[in-house]
């Protein structure tokens, strides 16, 4: 018995662990995308990663996300106070966010259209006021950012915290499942690789451009990736797009270029979560379409052979023969 439990304790220390060393990778990655002060980017991985650590190994992984969370301020933070308090929000957050999504009942598959609009509003909107709230009133009241520019930090904050549950938990989410497709022949791959390859080509395209017109070009592909490949198509485009996006305006180029934080942080929001949504949400109701047409044709298989089994079965009609006929009538 003392040897389960010691198994079970041992297990939950390595997905702590696994969990805290994702998170820190994925923070490495983020802070290359940081547009105020090396700390606060447009797309904050860690916290998709760690919403989607929460919902897939459960709610005992949080110290997990704090210890992530720690070693990856202490470097960047004005002093130890200041990353302890950025620490907690980072941690409260997501943790807040799952408790609110199991509440309402979310599946981590997200084939229901109710699953998508639960992530977006409670997991992504609300749930990530906590995290960029704690953090900018932080760094504001250690002086590491001005009182005047609290509301550009919270927008960014708050902008790529929101992203990095909207793109990537569903990217984790789908990869979770993820298995080598046997049966695809050669039409569904070169579909596969033409979508990859359209979708990449022209939001490079799109975000190189000054006009921001042309951003909404990407649209058309994440309808096709949503009609043809469901969620595990979707997802993976949306989180290319919003990358691509994200890195031209870090790179201060395209559409944003000469515009302030704050102008950049409307036109990133209003793409990427236009991209986010368009590709969610319409695979999600192409998934439930999907399942609605299985059911009833369930439904139907079911309801003919209930009728074949009540249907009576024809009579016989072998009389005996009549011994009186009926003399012929007389014309």
């Amino acid at each position: 018995m003392r040897s389960a439990e010691m198994g079970r304790h041992g297990s939950i220390a390595l997905r702590i662990l696994a969990v805290a060393a994702v998170y820190y990778g994925a923070a490495q990655v983020g802070l290359l995308l940081q547009l105020v002060r090396d700390q606060v980017t447009p797309l904050w991985p860690p916290t998709g990663v760690a919403l989607a650590g929460l919902l897939l190994l459960g709610m005992r992984v949080w110290p997990g996300i704090a210890l992530g969370a720690f070693f990856v301020n202490v470097v960047l933070g004005p002093s130890l106070i200041s990353v302890l308090a950025i620490t907690a929000g980072n941690t409260l957050a997501p943790v807040c966010a799952a408790l609110m999504l199991r509440g309402a009942g979310f599946r981590n598959e997200l084939d229901r259209l109710r699953d998508v609009l639960a992530l977006v509003f409670l997991g992504a909107l609300v749930g990530m006021v906590i995290s960029s709230t704690i953090g900018t009133g932080t760094l504001v009241l250690s002086g590491a950012v001005g009182a005047s520019d609290f509301w550009p930090t919270w927008s960014v904050w708050w902008t790529g915290d929101a992203m990095g549950i909207l793109v990537v938990t569903p990217f984790l989410l789908v990869l979770r499942k993820a298995r080598w497709p046997s049966r695809a022949g050669p039409g569904r791959w070169f579909e596969a690789v033409a979508l990859a390859v359209g979708t990449v080509s022209v939001t490079l395209l799109a975000t190189r451009t000054p006009d921001s017109t042309l951003l909404f070009l990407v649209s058309p592909f994440l309808v096709w990736a949503a009609f043809r490949f469901r969620l595990p198509g979707a997802a993976p485009c949306a989180l290319a797009v919003s990358t691509l996006a994200i890195l031209a305006a870090a790179a201060d180029t395209g559409p944003f270029a000469g515009e302030d934080v704050f102008a950049d942080m409307v036109t990133l929001q209003a793409f990427n979560g236009t991209t986010a949504l368009t590709a969610l949400l319409l695979a999600a109701v192409i998934t439930e379409r999907d399942k609605t047409y299985e059911e009833i044709k369930r439904v139907c298989v079911r309801l003919t052979e209930m009728v074949a089994r009540m249907e009576p079965r024809p009579e016989s009609y072998d009389d005996p023969p009549d011994d009186h006929p009926e003399p012929p009538r007389a014309r």
